[in-house]
């Protein structure tokens, strides 16, 4: 799981039957500090999450597709999961 901020949607005019009502979201991974780092990537959107955003990403299969299109099967990499209203960090 990653923590990442949505910094753009992605529009697909064609799309599998699978993803039908699926928005994609271009995301970037954070730190819990805030700080970006790697390269950005799309996910598919379960919550419902926006531009500015502080999502959980799940970059597995399984949980992927499951938690967007509620049944398994369909391909995909990654999915928002949830939306991130703070983050603390204990020694």
């Amino acid at each position: 799981m990653l923590i990442a901020r949505v910094i753009g949607n992605v529009v697909s005019t064609q799309k599998n039957e699978r993803y039908h009502g699926g928005r994609i979201l271009l995301v970037q991974p954070i730190t819990p500090q805030g700080v970006s780092f790697g390269s950005s990537f799309m996910a598919l959107d379960s919550v419902d999450a926006g531009v500015g955003d502080t999502v959980l990403v799940v970059q597995e299969g399984w949980a992927a597709s499951t938690a967007t299109t509620r049944r398994p099967g369909a391909a995909i990499d990654a999915a928002v999961v949830g939306v991130v209203d703070q983050c603390e960090q204990y020694p």
